[in-house]
């Protein structure tokens, strides 16, 4: 097996292809490995030569071979203190696979089940005459207000408040659609996953993480984030201003809770990954669950399972999980097929998106995907037209232009993107992780849904002259 996997290796890099041999195969895998290590660094280290990034640690596990566990840069700018091995971060909703993980746990156990309502367990909670299920909170798709989207929400996230406090917040707002007909990135949803942890298990949500996932795993690194305990080897966090790193704004972790507060390490991650994905979590039933992508009210099929996204890029599936909060940046893919894990952890929030970065990393070690585009036979204009409907605390309004025989999509808050689209059949469109589902009406295309991973919102054809 080893020998496999290093030639593996080798075949990924067409420049040591000529010295893969079978007669030199052990010292052309040796250099494959250091040259694909050397790959990984520059990869890595390019935005923080740049001083986009202040520090990263990134691990890269194929089966039983670790090609790369390091840290880069630095964990405190101000006193140029590098970043320690086993650096802890905080990993924002990299947190929300672990909440998923603990409620099918109490679904094992028959104390819950997925199909139960929130009112079984949070009986005062408003739903507005609306039915909305474990299930709901755990796909994105209750309808239920997002806490961290409120005007409200950036001048009381320095506060601690109590955990009622904070529902109250969100559970007095309007739902933004009724359970199962949209899918809008919830922080709220898991917040309230948090308290049926604690109510059905009768422990805190920072215990039944650490006994029942943590220590059982062996995550030795990693623990409930703290604004005030001083822990080994954590990292300094820090936001980007006016093009320039400053100290991350304050954030009380009585906010993220079961959303978003965990900390941990890219070594600890790794274990994590090979743990769920190896079976040693949850029963292979509920496995499949965590992983399994639901569909919305109208059967489109949605991407985003439980506290995790599922997707097939470029012929690759992965499943995996970003996170960003105040200071950190996060994202740790699994790739099923290839048994590989890519961790990338930054202390920097900022314009480097550490996904891209481990989906270059995934390139350098697997070899980078082909990609067939594909053209529409048809007249592309018929799709060409603004559309507009809900969004993540924003109206969302995105443009579709047609440019000869292609489509390019318009969209994005701040700066518009121009990404140019593929057509993969039956009326649907994307770029990266982006689909478009365009939706006729009489043979008039009428509507699209957006579908972008973390949401999946129908947005309707404005009236000719309507613009961006």
């Amino acid at each position: 097996m080893f020998p496999a996997i290093l030639t593996e290796a080798c075949d990924g890099m067409s420049r040591l292809t000529a010295l893969c041999a079978v007669m030199v195969l052990i010292p052309c895998s040796a250099a494959a490995q250091s040259n694909l290590a050397a790959a990984i660094d520059a990869i890595v280290e390019a935005p923080i030569k740049a001083g986009r990034v202040a520090g990263a640690s990134v691990a890269v596990v194929r089966g039983n071979e670790t090609i790369v566990e390091r840290s880069y840069g630095l964990a405190d700018l101000q006193l140029d203190v590098p970043t320690p091995e086993r650096a802890i971060y905080e990993i924002g909703s990299v947190t929300k696979q672990f909440t998923a993980a603990a409620i099918l746990l109490l679904a094992e156990a028959g104390q819950l089940s997925l199909d139960d309502e929130l009112t079984k367990f949070l009986t005062d909670y408003p739903t507005h005459g609306h039915r909305i299920t474990i299930r709901h909170l755990l796909n994105h798709t209750s309808g239920i207000r997002g806490y961290s989207e409120l005007a409200e929400f950036g001048e009381v996230m320095m506060l601690k408040k109590p955990k009622q406090e904070v529902v109250k917040l969100f559970s007095s707002q309007p739902f933004d659609f009724a359970p199962g007909e949209d899918l809008i990135y919830n922080n709220s949803a898991y917040f309230l996953l948090g308290l049926i942890i604690e109510q059905v298990s009768g422990v805190s949500y920072p215990d039944f993480v650490k006994s029942r996932l943590f220590d059982k795993i062996g995550m030795r690194d990693s623990s409930y984030c703290s604004e005030r305990v001083i822990q080994k080897n954590k990292v300094q966090g820090y936001d980007t201003a006016n093009g320039r790193l400053v100290l991350k704004a304050y954030l009380d972790h009585s906010w993220p809770y079961a959303a978003g507060s965990l900390c941990s390490t890219a070594h600890d991650l790794v274990l994590w990954n090979r743990a769920l994905h190896g079976g040693h979590v949850l029963t292979a039933a509920s496995y499949r669950a965590m992983t399994m992508p639901d569909r919305l009210n109208d059967g489109t099929e949605i991407r985003y399972a439980m506290g995790l996204a599922v997707l097939n890029t470029a012929g690759r599936r992965i499943i995996g999980h970003g996170g960003g909060i105040n200071g950190f940046l996060s994202h740790v893919e699994y790739y099923p097929a290839e048994d590989l894990t890519v961790v990338v952890l930054f202390n920097t929030t900022g314009p480097v998106n550490p996904q891209p970065i481990a989906r270059d990393i995934a390139d350098a070690v697997l070899g980078k995907p082909a990609i067939v585009h594909r053209r529409y036979d048809g007249e592309v204009s018929v799709f060409a037209g603004t559309f507009t409907g809900r969004g993540r605390g924003h109206a969302t309004q995105v443009s579709i232009e047609a440019r000869g025989k292609e489509l390019h999509f318009l969209g994005g808050i701040g700066p518009v993107t121009d990404e140019r689209l593929d057509y993969l059949g039956n009326d649907t469109f994307g770029f990266k992780d982006t689909l478009l589902l365009f939706r006729r009406d009489g043979g008039t295309v009428s509507s699209v849904r957006l579908e972008t991973v973390a949401g999946n919102v129908r947005l309707v054809r404005a009236p000719v002259g309507l613009s961006r």
